[in-house]
């Protein structure tokens, strides 16, 4: 007797209604508040009375605020120097914790501790510990760590980008152990046939397998450091002067401090289409997910 093909049509309707409840709740979480927040940039509100239509003058106020420049710069420094100190040393760590020895899956356990603490601890932590009259260096004797580190502008960015990469780079080194045990075997052994050694093995096998798995990482560091906020308050907020003021740090001075919801509703959008922005051009620079299927084949 003669089969009829199935067609794959009816097979993916079973997979649409498995789907639904997600998209229900992305749609509930993620677009309604996103669209509420753009519909309040355009209004004016200061959290408890009425809101009132404003047009476009939060947008010009925003654009137009000399302080703006500063901010988005201040906000894209912490970002660069953040991924260009976690990405390299992730990738060391999480390929030497991509072993099997015992003792690197105690260390891989160690290495995510940080993550586990919450920012606002890691903060008030870091500041006791800079404190140059009762921090780490007066209480060791040591000069060099006996500085006014959150006071001067220069060390309190470089203070931000450590402390944000000392906190990140456990979670960014287990998806590069993940990646590096996706790698099939047989091509570190055919590399060791052929008398490449653990460098060579690296650089021309390890790193250019990672290639994805990279862009995935150097996504979630750029796009997640967009949102930093609670560290930065409890630490410096976002001083001295503003120093360290980020944009996410200006949304909540403008919203909650100065009540001005809709200039802050601005910000908000901004971070959005900036965010939305550097993930465009981190896929374009990662290419298409077919072209890493064919790849990987």
């Amino acid at each position: 007797m003669r089969t009829r093909p199935t067609s794959g049509v009816g097979r993916s309707g079973p997979v649409a209604w498995m789907v639904l409840p997600a998209l229900v709740l992305f749609i509930v979480f993620g677009v309604v508040p996103l669209v509420g927040v753009l519909v309040l940039s355009f209004t004016t509100w200061d959290g408890l009375g009425a809101i009132t239509p404003a047009g476009v003058s939060n947008w010009k106020t925003v654009l137009n605020d000399p302080q703006l420049p500063h901010t988005i710069l201040v906000t894209f420094e912490i970002m660069i120097f953040s991924w260009l100190v976690q990405t390299p040393i992730s990738l060391l760590l999480g390929t030497f914790l991509a072993g099997r020895q015992r003792y690197r899956a105690f260390l891989a356990v160690l290495y995510f501790i940080p993550l586990l603490l919450s920012s606002a601890a890691i903060a008030i932590t870091y500041k006791a510990l800079l404190d140059p009259n009762f921090g780490l260096g007066p209480g060791l004797h040591l000069d060099f760590l006996t500085q006014d580190w959150l006071g001067n502008s220069t060390l309190a960015v470089a203070v931000v980008i450590f402390i944000v990469s000392w906190q990140f780079i456990p979670f960014h080194s287990l998806i590069y152990q993940g990646g590096v045990r996706q790698i099939p075997t047989t091509m570190y052994e055919a590399a060791s046939i052929d008398g490449a050694g653990r460098v060579r093995q690296f650089f021309s096998i390890t790193v250019p397998q990672l290639k994805y798995t990279i862009i995935t990482s150097s996504t979630l560091m750029v796009v997640g450091s967009l949102t930093f906020f609670d560290l930065i308050f409890v630490l410096t907020a976002g001083g001295p002067g503003d120093a360290t003021r980020v944009l996410a740090l200006d949304m909540y001075k403008r919203g909650f401090m100065s009540n001005q919801m809709g200039p802050a509703s601005v910000i908000a959008a901004l971070i959005v289409l900036l965010g939305l922005a550097l993930a465009l051009i981190l896929r374009r620079l990662g290419g298409s997910t077919t072209a890493s299927q064919q790849e990987g084949a």
